[in-house]
């Protein structure tokens, strides 16, 4: 097995490559981070406004950080809406949610059109229950679209259909959102590559900001070279733990995920061929899909908490995580026992504490603007984010640019050591509830206190 992903391996001599940085460079918009945001911010600003001048930097190759790690799940935002309309209103929450509803329904069209094969596949999400406690955890997000005239949304699903379309008995119970579907993180980040090239974005690759002076306009230091810039755009990730004024906006959390071999036929046997991906219902999420190949990507995120600061070599070989993915997989999967694993891997979550993203300008700088707190599901959003990000950086006023969502104040996460001390401690007591609500065993009080005090999961069951 390797540690490197299922997708950036799939992707070996498909990417196209760019050299780094060797010299001074002047440009209109900068870009820190070549990742989906990064890139669906290039593009966005290339498409309305062809003739600025968007130059993009990238630490190590494009689409290859948290990007070309995760599952690979096309979703909205309805999941989230309780939390959009805490933080947006109830106008600005439906708008953001459709708007995502938008992107994850045209993404297939969208790639197509640009002539690039991304492996989109819009086969619905099946958000679902393995154990009796978490039985209509999906009811009061399903109630709320109901109640905002999006009834369409979320369809029942009875648990004989469940256990055919997700090829386990182990599910008793859940919804699907039918729009939602999966795609092949590495070849979407060579497709926007290759989009924003095309378009004329300006990409350099294995070039590292070292520094960031905020004057106007702003300098990027980078090792052989700098970039000046009237607007700076970024889009890092868990990396962005390096800004001091966006340190302690979220936490960094592990995610782990094994892939088998190809196994089409094991596939039909079961009854798990109409490409559904899926998510239980556990504080720490598993979620898993199939492959265009036949292969079963399996991932549990959450469980692990790191310390401050950018993600660190360990959060690449979490031999932890892994072991409890491939415990969940077995757990679901059980008459696949003799099936090996091909591959696993890890990566970083920059999660917030309403699991929603932060968009805006640096108070002091607003030439600054950041996109950062995917929480894990930002394959789909990133689009909607990039967006947002591109009216920011052209100073637009319009909707995209003046939502709820935009500048927010989001609730902070305490100073190290507090945030890891007892962050550590709220997320072990997490994954003894799960064990126990998995088992079936009564869940003792402190745990659920200490769970509770968690950030908002993958999905808002408030």
């Amino acid at each position: 097995m390797s540690d490197r992903s299922q997708w950036l391996t799939d992707i070996n001599g498909e990417r196209p490559q760019f050299g780094s940085l060797d010299h001074d460079v002047s440009t209109d918009i900068a870009i820190i981070g070549g990742g989906f945001v990064g890139l669906w911010t290039a593009i966005a600003l290339k498409t309305l406004e062809s003739a600025r001048r968007v130059t993009l930097l990238e630490a190590e190759e494009c689409g290859g950080g948290a990007s070309g790690l995760n599952g690979g799940f096309v979703m909205s935002w309805w999941p989230k809406i309780a939390s959009l309309m805490r933080v947006c209103g109830t106008d600005d929450a439906v708008w953001l949610a459709d708007e995502t509803t938008r992107a994850a329904g045209e993404l297939g069209d969208y790639l197509a059109a640009h002539g690039v094969d991304a492996e989109y596949r819009g086969a619905g999400w099946l958000w679902t229950a393995t154990a009796p406690a978490h039985v209509g955890s999906w009811l009061p997000v399903v109630e709320a679209a109901e109640r905002l005239g999006r009834s369409d949304i979320f369809c029942a699903v009875t648990r004989e259909e469940l256990a055919k379309r997700t090829g386990s008995s182990s599910h008793i119970a859940g919804v699907c959102e039918t729009i939602n579907g999966t795609v092949h993180p590495g070849r979407l980040g060579v497709a926007l590559t290759r989009i924003a090239k095309k378009l004329g974005v300006e990409i350099y690759e294995h070039t590292r900001v070292m520094a960031l002076e905020r004057t106007r306009p702003a300098v990027l230091r980078t090792k052989r070279g700098s970039v000046t810039a009237d607007r700076v755009v970024i889009a890092t990730n868990a990396w962005a733990a390096s800004v001091p004024e966006l340190r302690r906006e979220f936490v960094c959390v592990g995610s782990a995920i094994v892939a088998t071999p190809p196994i089409p036929d094991r596939l039909a046997d079961i009854g798990w061929t109409g490409g559904e991906s899926i998510t239980d219902s556990q504080a720490t999420v598993t979620y898993y899909r199939t492959t265009r190949d036949g292969r079963i990507i399996f991932g549990k995120g959450g469980g692990r908490l790191y310390y401050t600061g950018e993600p660190s070599e360990s959060v690449f070989h979490d031999p932890v995580g892994i072991r409890e993915a491939t415990a969940d997989f077995r757990r679901v999967y059980p008459m696949l026992a003799d099936v090996p694993l091909a591959r696993t891997w890890s990566g970083p979550i920059d999660r917030t504490y309403d699991s929603l993203p932060l968009l805006g300008t640096m108070p002091d700088a607003p030439h600054i603007i950041y996109g950062i707190g995917w929480s894990g599901n930002g394959v789909s959003p990133s689009r909607i984010g990039g967006r947002i990000l591109a009216g920011l950086a052209l100073g637009r006023r319009e909707r995209w640019t003046e939502n709820g969502l935009v500048n927010r104040h989001a609730r902070r996460f305490p100073p190290e050591p507090l945030r890891y001390l007892g962050g550590s401690l709220v997320r072990a007591a997490m994954m003894r509830k799960d064990r126990s609500e998995i088992a079936n065993r009564p869940t003792s009080w402190v745990d659920r206190g200490l769970a509770s005090l968690a950030p908002a999961g993958l999905e808002d069951k408030k």
